[in-house]
Order: structure tokens, then C-alpha cells, then sequence
């Protein structure tokens, strides 16, 4: 099977199974901090709940920064600062 072969409903679904992989994953490495994923990759946890809020916000649905985030970071971003930021 090549991407070209892929349904547009099937894109879709890998996609969000792939976003939904790399943010558990992002959960569970809470040892990397955000400064080190944007000097590697460019982008950090941060940057993944803009974009969702962003996304949200394209399609008219009413979701905070701060919701956003917590969907990304797994609870509230004051939380995960307390435990996991140095």
C-alpha cells in the first residue's frame, strides 16, 4: 500500500492515531524538557497544544489555551510544571 492507495478518512485516522501516539508518548517522557524538544525538533509540548487550539478554534469550537494544553500535557499545565519542570 503506498499514501496515494490511503482514503482521505483513512489519512485522517492515521494521523490521529500517530498525534495521539507521539502526545502519550510525550506524557510518559516527562524526563525531556520543552526546551530540549525545541533545540532538537523545533517544536515542543507547548507548541502541540497551540496547535490544537488553533485547530479547534479553524473548525469553531470554543477550546482555551489552557484546555488545550491539558489535553497535551495529560492535566493542567500548572501541575506538570510543579512535578516535571527543573
Amino acid at each position: 500500500m503506498t499514501p496515494a492507495d490511503l482514503s482521505p478518512q483513512q489519512t485522517l485516522e492515521l494521523e490521529a492515531a500517530a498525534f495521539r501516539s507521539l502526545v502519550e508518548h510525550l506524557r510518559t517522557r516527562n524526563d525531556v524538557q520543552n526546551i530540549d524538544l525545541m533545540n532538537l525538533a523545533g517544536f515542543c509540548r507547548n507548541c502541540l497544544s497551540r496547535w490544537y487550539h488553533e485547530a479547534a478554534q479553524a473548525r469553531g469550537l470554543e477550546l482555551s489555551n489552557d484546555q488545550a494544553r491539558e489535553l497535551v500535557y495529560g492535566m493542567p499545565y500548572s501541575e506538570w510544571k510543579a512535578k516535571h519542570q527543573r
